[in-house]
């Protein structure tokens, strides 16, 4: 002990003892030190002093002793009066002479406790004796001791170089860090395994930038190998050791190499997972588990340390994950790093923000990664869903479909992967969307709510109380939204694997009775379909293999459900609008779930008899007297007796609707004898054939009476009668007609999938009442323009639609009558139908009648108005998807068709133009509005929600998926009729050499022809251009629909590579370009094969793609006779726009049109059109002329403006280039002096700014440079141009003087660019040392044609001025350029001047 421990010294016989429990240490030190320090055998007594402690601390306690602490050889009492207490040792190595013999004997000592176990009092010799040497006040040969303690590593066991390693930065001294960095460097790169402890150390040193880097370049080599343990160390030295210079290099590497996704493995998340469901479980790996846990938490705390306070690392990081290619992969790793980031730096959001959207546009990040980052990190990413949710939301304000649909998975895993807390914050932030009114917003959260509900049903149930705060809200959602909620709600409530839910149950049906109860329309509506939804979720039929198929409604379920119905009906059937809505909604109810058996029986056996009852009648029971019109039982398909047989009892209905006397006649009828509304027609049929499917597997035999019996009805065709008809009368007729093309609508739709022959007859002939019908209602409708038929379908959106369509119509009519009367005073009794057409429809590429009715009224010549169908889609009964089966059938032309009708040949009719073309219309639109995205669908400013899919209802409920493959499934019958129809238009070719001529017959055919082609067209274009084929999940629909094409051509071939689908199906689509029979279709050819093109990676279709515009726009279009054109101005602007889009030179194909098809243009009659571009006429001109111009600006715009540094070659080629662009502007400039219209000029205006500020900033810089060793070239350029600008600042003067504000909008920026031009130029000759040569002139006012505008305050210029002005192209060349910059630069001042002065003058 020391305060029994004597030092003794044998020099001289001196013994020095000091009792150190009584002496301060540091007194001890000083006194010590002074004694050897003055010893006369100073400094040998320092030898015999070492010697001496040597021979001391030879027995191993005393060592022990001597290096533990003197506090802890005190007693109690004495340690309480010292708060820190060294040992002996390390006082002795505070004392400078002995400091380097103790190391010196530490160190030999050392050694022989290396390979010893720990003593039985836990202390480790080895490391306390390393302990003694650190924190030393001074180190007096530091050097010495660096050496010594890496020698010592280098032979020690692993487990003490860990342990040495760690105590180095306590040990050295600051001058030491670079040799020990060095060292430990060489160390890393020698053994891996002390990886950890080295990079600690490095970490806590002063080390040279580049030795860093080394280091960190030889870690980043071996990330993939190290353990999950080392991980956070190494991550957390690579991370501090980045600075800005390198950050981005760094960081783009430790992302590529660190893969967190196979470090962390499966089977422990798993058993995590299950750990957190089921707590009170233990597994023998437990351990393990939680250590690979937290190593993963500590990993992701060092990364969210640096990112937090590190904005260099943060932002680096983003564009690391920025700049990874589309095509490489991304890991999960880096999303989980960009919804860290997110947040933990608030300043960085958008730019995160905007990255994730760009990333999953390209597809980068979708559901797959999603969900397997959420999977692999959800502890960590639980941390942050506060920002997960927020990020989600911002997400779902986009008006892009695949950014919205990514912020919703972003809430189903949240919810799928996060606690109960979580959960509860996912339910409120898609209720919160749900209640915002955006439509879009609630459409997916509502989406993500269905989808929650079937993936955790139980965690719903808990948040059920913020999903009925939605029933607040019921007045602000479309139907299919609140079908939705009913749904989610009802399956929540009725669902038999959780009960107790009467809570929810109960205020489902108290808000259900309230709705029906309602006396205002709109809330009836709601509960209706309410009502459906609830009885259709507790009646479904729930049976399974597992119950055999044996599992039915209890007497409970089935009396709630027969209730809940009868109460429907009840509330419903005062108003036929609500019994409609009613009808529907079971129907598509029916279609959509499977029922119970006996509720399924219940229903079907209740809308029989109802049907039956209401609408159905005996032939020998036809009134004949007791209504004004006599009543005929017509559209029969059979022959019945008199007495046989059964009808459709519409007349008496509807008359007894329209006609009842005001007494109440309808009123005073007997309780027993009730009327139905005629409106409840179609859809109780609806519903009456969905529930015979269901119940007999899809045959409908016992109704296929309905399919051919008549209906009770009168003389429809109006003839000359309508004329005297009274205007109830007119609209009682209108209405008759309506009533029974929407049945025979609904019939089309029940029987179309019949397979029988005799079947398939009727439903075409079906098909051809319809278009017969249609052509009635025109007539009857363009009589009376206000008149507007009662709705087929009844949803929220559509209780105004009555008023907007009457307005809509009339507006048209009175639009028609004006055109009409001034075309009959300009030219008698000629009609256009193509300008009358395409003023009527606002949509593009659609000029083209619409059905045959019109047509006969175009040709025909009859001064009618006529009236578009299409107006009127929304009142008609929507057709089914399953109805384009018929398009198999085979198209028989009418002229062919007509002689075998009249035979009495047994064979099934088959598809005849006309109905072919009313199918394609339909399928057509369908496609449009399911298939093309929103934001390329043009919608109407202020147009109310939901009124683009107007009469679409039952395909909405539908995803675009489905509509895709039926479309798909299409594809070989339409291209059947596309090749007869082409066959057609050959033929006709061969034989008339496209010129339309004969009987009007004919030329009605060929018209509905061409819009058949049309059509199929735009089907083809819809389909190919769905941005659906770009997800991973439809790549074999897109397959198929290729394959379809591809053996048009040759026989199938199994596994063909996508891109030898898509040159095969460019290759067949392209062989119909030489028969189309209209401008729009072929606009429609040259688009559908872009969209061919898009796909492919191949590029050398694109100048096929040129080729085939500029064929269409060399090729004359048929137009009716006296006609200018039959092409729409749109539709040339697209065409032209694409064919200089494509072509490989834009300035040859813009010189060939401008310098030889205008010319030519120019020469010919007024009427004329140029011979080499059949489509450019005088009409047509301003379309050229401004595409021309834009493509010019464009094109330019995308060459790369020049730098000193390019090579000679390069610099010729761009001036080269620049010469023949100039040279094109030039052209196009100087024909406002020929074509001086008002659009002309305003394009030039226009597309002229944007081509100098082009040239300013692309080709000044060239010419700074080209200027001296391309003198005549350069002169040359600027003199075509000065020119060029002297006739856009007489275009600026006549603007001006003609005081036209759409001209002269353009005329302040254009002076402004003009006069930046001038000081451009001037800094080029200043470049050049040609500032000399600079000067400034008074440029005149003139007009177009060159002549002299007089103003009130006119300048005055010189004739030495004007004399130079127009001399000043042919200065001599070897003189020196300078001249032709003098004319620029005059050309700008004068500019200036006369802006000045017409100024004034106004």
């Amino acid at each position: 002990m020391v305060s029994k421990r004597r030092l003794s010294k044998s020099e001289g016989n001196e013994s020095l003892t000091e009792d150190a429990s009584t002496v301060d240490q540091i007194v001890f030190q000083k006194k010590l030190f002074q004694t050897l320090r003055k010893h006369p055998s100073y400094p040998k007594i320092i030898e015999e002093f070492i010697h001496g402690l040597e021979s001391y601390i030879e027995d191993q306690d005393i060592f022990r002793n001597c290096l533990l602490s003197c506090e802890r050889l005190q007693d109690e009492e004495a340690s309480m009066s010292t708060s820190y207490s060294k040992s002996l040792i390390k006082l002795l190595l505070g004392i400078d002479i002995l400091q380097p013999a103790i190391i010196k004997t530490l160190f030999e000592k050392l050694p022989e406790f290396l390979f010893e176990s720990t003593n039985s009092d836990g202390i480790n010799m080895p490391r306390l004796i390393i302990s003694q040497l650190k924190w030393l006040d001074r180190v007096v040969d530091s050097k010495d001791l660096t050496t010594k303690i890496m020698q010592l590593i280098s032979i020690a066991p692993v487990y003490l170089q860990h342990d040495f390693i760690t105590s180095l930065p306590e040990i050295i001294g600051d001058s030491q860090h670079a040799d020990v960095g060095k060292e430990l460097s060489d160390l890393l790169t020698e053994n891996t395994s002390l990886t950890v402890p080295i990079l600690d150390v490095l970490s806590s040193l002063q080390l040279d930038p580049q030795l860093l880097s080394k280091v960190r370049q030889l870690v980043i080599s071996k990330l993939s190998s190290v353990k999950l343990d080392d991980l956070p160390v190494i991550i957390k030295f690579i991370l501090h050791s980045i600075t800005a210079t390198d950050a981005l290099e760094v960081i783009s590497e430790l992302r590529e190499k660190l893969d967190l996704q196979h470090c962390i493995l499966p089977s422990q998340l798993q058993a995590s997972q299950s750990k957190l469901k089921n707590k009170g479980r233990t597994s023998s790996s437990g351990n393990q588990e939680n250590s690979s846990k937290d190593c993963v938490f500590l990993l992701f705390d060092v990364i969210k340390s640096a990112v937090r306070y590190e904005k260099t690392i943060s932002e680096a990081w983003i564009k690391a994950i920025e700049c990874i290619a589309p095509e490489s992969e991304h890991k999960t790793f880096d999303l989980v790093m960009l919804l860290i980031i997110y947040s933990t730096n608030t300043q960085t959001k958008k730019y995160i923000e905007r990255v994730l959207r760009n990333k999953i546009r390209s597809d980068c990040f979708q559901e797959q990664l999603l969900h397997s980052t959420f999977y692999i990190h959800y502890l960590v990413l639980k941390d942050v869903c506060p920002s997960i949710l927020s990020l989600a939301q911002n997400l779902l304000h986009s008006l892009d479909q695949s950014i919205i649909l990514f912020g919703s998975f972003l809430y189903k895993y949240a919810f799928k992967f996060f606690d109960t807390y979580c959960q509860q914050e996912v339910i409120a932030a898609l209720v919160t969307h749900i209640c915002s009114g955006n439509e879009a917003e609630v459409d997916i959260a509502l989406d993500v709510l269905l989808e929650l509900v079937v993936l955790n049903l139980s965690a719903m149930r808990l948040n059920a109380v913020f999903v009925k705060g939605i029933l607040d809200y019921l007045d602000k959602l479309s139907p299919r939204q609140i079908r939705k909620l009913f749904y989610i709600l009802s399956t929540m409530a009725f669902s038999k694997q959780h009960e107790g839910s009467s809570h929810i149950q109960d205020d489902m049906h108290l808000v259900v009775r309230k709705q029906l109860s309602s006396t205002i329309f709109k809330y009836k509506l709601i509960g209706i379909i309410g009502a459906v939804t609830m009885a259709g979720i507790m009646a479904a039929d729930r049976s399974s293999s597992l119950t055999q198929g044996k599992a039915d409604l209890t007497n409970e379920q089935y009396t709630q459900v027969t209730s809940l119905l009868q109460l429907v009906h009840s509330c419903s059937k005062q108003s036929p609008q609500a019994s409609v809505l009613y009808y529907d909604e079971f129907a598509n109810m029916i279609q959509g779930a499977k029922l119970a058996p006996k509720a399924l029986e219940w229903v079907g056996q209740t809308i029989f008899n109802d049907f039956q009852d209401a609408f159905v009648v005996d032939l020998c029971a036809i009134p004949k007297d007791d209504y004004q019109f006599p009543v005929k039982a017509l559209y029969g398909l059979e022959e019945y007796n008199s007495q046989d047989g059964i009808a459709i009892n519409l007349l008496p209905l509807l008359f007894s609707q329209d006609f009842a006397e005001d007494e109440g006649r309808m009123a005073s009828q007997e309780p027993d004898n009730k009327l139905v509304s005629p409106l409840c027609l179609a859809p109780c049929f609806r519903l009456l054939r969905h529930c015979v499917e269901r119940q007999h597997n899809g045959n409908l035999e016992e109704i296929d009476g309905l399919l051919d019996c008549p209906i009770l009805l009168t003389d429809l065709e109006p003839g000359g009668r309508q004329e005297s008809m009274s205007v109830k009368e007119r609209s009682f007729m209108c209405s008759l007609v309506y009533l029974t093309l929407n049945w025979f609508r609904e019939v089309v739709n029940a029987f179309c999938q019949q397979t029988l022959p005799e079947m398939k007859g009727k439903v075409l002939t079906r098909l051809k009442h319809i278009v017969e019908l249609q052509r009635i209602l025109e007539k009857y409708l363009s009589g009376m323009p206000d008149c507007i038929p009662l709705l087929a379908i009844f949803h929220l959106e559509t209780l105004d639609i009555t008023s907007r369509t009457s307005t809509a119509v009339s507006a048209k009519i009175k639009k028609q009558e004006m055109t009409g009367g001034r075309k009959r005073k300009a030219g008698g009794n000629k009609t256009s139908s193509h300008d009358t057409l395409s003023k009527e429809d606002g949509s593009e590429c659609d000029p083209t009648p619409s059905n045959q009715g019109q047509l006969e009224k175009e040709f025909k010549g009859k001064e009618e108005k006529t009236v578009s169908l299409q107006d009127y889609r929304c009142l008609f009964r929507e057709l089914d998807m399953e109805v384009f089966s018929i398009l198999h059938c085979g198209l028989v032309t009418k002229f062919i068709l007509d002689t075998e009708m009249h035979t009495k040949v047994a064979e099934v009719v088959q598809l005849q133009p006309p109905e072919l073309l009313f199918l394609l219309e339909d399928l057509s639109y369908k496609v449009e509005n399911m298939l093309t995205p929103s934001v390329a669908r043009r919608v109407l400013f202020l147009k109310s929600k939901g009124s683009q899919n107007i009469g679409l209802s039952n395909l909405q409920q539908r995803s675009s998926q489905e509509v895709a493959h039926c479309i798909v499934q299409l594809l070989t019958p339409m291209c059947n009729h596309l090749e007869n129809i082409n066959n057609y238009f050959q033929c006709l070719a061969a034989e008339n050499h496209g010129i339309i001529g004969g009987p009007g017959m004919q030329v009605q055919e060929y018209h509905l022809m061409s819009s058949c082609y049309q059509r199929l067209l735009q089907i083809f274009h819809g389909l190919f251009a769905w941005s659906g084929f770009f997800q991973p999940a439809n790549q074999n629909l897109l397959y198929s629909a290729l394959e379809v094409l591809t053996n048009r051509l040759k026989p199938r071939e199994p596994d063909q590579p996508l891109e030898e689908l898509l040159s095969q199906s460019f290759h067949y689509l392209q062989n119909f370009h030489q028969s189309i029979p209209s401008f729009q279709s072929a606009l429609y050819l040259i688009r559908l094969l872009m969209v061919i093109l898009e796909k492919s990676t191949a590029s050398q279709n694109k100048g096929k793609i040129a080729s085939l515009a500029r064929h269409f726009l060399c090729r004359v279009w048929p137009s009716e006779e006296k006609e200018r054109s039959s092409i729409p101005n749109d539709q040339l602007h697209a065409l032209l726009s694409i064919y200089l889009e494509h072509t490989d030179s834009v300035l040859k194909a813009i010189e060939e049109i401008a310098g030889v098809g205008v010319p030519e243009l120019v020469n010919s009659s007024k009427d004329a059109f140029s011979s080499t571009f059949p489509t450019l006429t005088r009409h047509t001109f301003v379309i050229f002329f401004r595409v021309m111009m834009a493509e010019l600006g464009k094109t330019v715009k995308g060459l790369q403006a020049g730098t000193a540094s390019d090579s000679q070659q390069v610099h010729e080629e761009k001036l080269l280039y620049w010469n023949m662009a100039v040279r094109d502007f030039s052209i196009l400039i100087n024909l406002i002096k020929v074509f001086d219209s008002r659009p002309v000029l305003h394009a030039c205006l226009k597309y002229g700014r944007l081509f100098v500020e082009v040239f300013l900033k692309q080709c000044m810089p060239l010419l700074d440079f080209s200027f001296r060793k391309h003198r005549e070239d350069v002169l040359s350029l600027l003199e075509t141009f000065q020119l060029n600008t002297r006739l856009l600042h007489h275009l600026c003067g006549h603007s001006k003087i003609h005081q036209d504000m759409k001209l002269t909008q353009h005329v302040p920026l254009l002076k402004k660019t003009l006069e930046l031009l001038v000081c451009r130029v001037k800094a080029m000759l200043v470049l050049n040392n040609c500032r000399e040569a600079f000067w400034l002139g008074n440029l005149k006012n003139r007009d177009l044609q060159g002549e002299e505008i007089i103003s009130q305050n006119s300048q005055e210029s010189t004739a030495e001025d004007e004399s130079a002005d127009d001399t000043s192209s042919q200065v001599s060349k070897s003189k020196a350029s300078e001249h032709g910059e003098e004319d620029e630069a005059s050309d700008g001042d004068k500019e200036q001047k006369s802006d000045e002065n017409d100024d004034d003058s106004n």
